[in-house]
């Protein structure tokens, strides 16, 4: 496996993502920049700039048409993939946590962090309604009150967003209502990541009880559980083979105080059927933060509190990945 080594953060990376065809990735930082870069090469291919806090989500629209982020600096941001200029700018109350378009790019979701007082809220906006970005006001927006939300996905067709709380639990929310029309508490502790398979049927969910857990989007009920040793920061789910690819190691503050090795920073790959652990990738300094599959299933990349994002090509038919006892 030859990784790309992409460095245009300074600071550690919040998330990663591809844009449908793969030709493009997106990563954000808690360096306020928002880079893209060529999967292929790992050559960058420009910043959207603005953001003045941490950026800790990013997302694309269907068409690469758009790209959307949410930052620390209480703003959500719009932008135009091609030209980098800035669309929209949605203030909030406090931090932007997570943020994504659904199917048909015209409609996006944020939610925002329970800090200062304010508590957290599930804002919908629909971008063809001009009005709506100009007051600043969501068509709908959803109170949090018992527990923060730490990520979120749009489900199938867009009827709702699959949120993933502070507390572990998982909650379905209308994106017509509102209200919660299914949850599911099978982590112990926070969720910290959430993605879904490309068909939008299942999703995993990366938690800080050591597993990740695979859910039927729709129903929610669980299907499979992936354990390990230390908090998992992030899971994604391959679109050609029954695997599915987890990055974590233990919490940031205490890895001035344990070798790479003790503090198993190694992307870990699992059957998704069998839930056994059949390969590590090594290469981060630090926890990994993020990870992600490309959609044609041959690489896949991760983004580590060292900063760095780093490209494997693989062949997913033939793995050469050695287990460490």
């Amino acid at each position: 496996m030859r990784p790309i080594l992409l460095q245009g953060h300074e600071r550690s990376i919040t998330q990663i993502k591809y844009n449908r065809e793969g030709d493009l990735l997106f990563s954000v930082a808690k360096d306020t920049v928002t880079n893209v870069w060529y999967s292929v090469n790992g050559e960058r291919l420009g910043t959207y700039n603005g953001h003045t806090g941490a950026v800790w989500c990013v997302d694309v629209d269907w068409d690469t048409k758009n790209v959307l982020t949410g930052s620390a600096d209480n703003t959500c941001r719009l932008w135009d993939c091609e030209t980098g200029k800035q669309l929209a700018l949605l203030d909030t109350s406090s931090a932007v946590r997570t943020c994504g378009f659904d199917f048909s790019g015209n409609i996006i979701m944020f939610s925002t962090d329970k800090q200062m007082g304010y508590q957290c809220f599930l804002n919908y906006f629909d971008l063809r309604d001009p009005q709506q970005i100009e007051d600043n006001q969501p068509y709908m927006s959803v109170p949090c009150s018992e527990s923060k939300i730490t990520s979120a996905v749009w489900g199938p067709l867009g009827e709702y967003v699959i949120a993933g709380h502070e507390s572990g639990e998982l909650n379905q929310f209308s994106a017509k209502s509102g209200e919660i029309l299914k949850s599911a508490k099978e982590h112990t502790k926070q969720i910290n990541d959430i993605q879904s398979s490309v068909d939008l049927t299942m999703i995993i969910c990366a938690s800080k009880d050591n597993t990740a857990k695979l859910f039927d989007s729709t129903s929610l009920d669980l299907i499979r559980t992936f354990k390990t040793e230390r908090p998992v920061n992030s899971a994604a789910i391959s679109p050609i083979m029954d695997h599915v690819v987890m990055g974590g190691g233990q919490e940031a503050m205490e890895v001035t105080t344990t070798s790479t090795r003790i503090g198993k920073f190694e992307a870990r790959f699992f059957h998704a059927a069998y839930e056994e652990e059949f390969g590590r990738v090594k290469g981060h300094f630090g926890p990994i933060n993020c990870v992600a599959f490309h959609p044609d299933g041959k690489s896949y990349s991760s983004g580590g509190e060292d900063g760095y994002v780093r490209i494997h090509y693989f062949d997913p038919h033939y793995f050469e990945f050695e287990i460490d006892s």
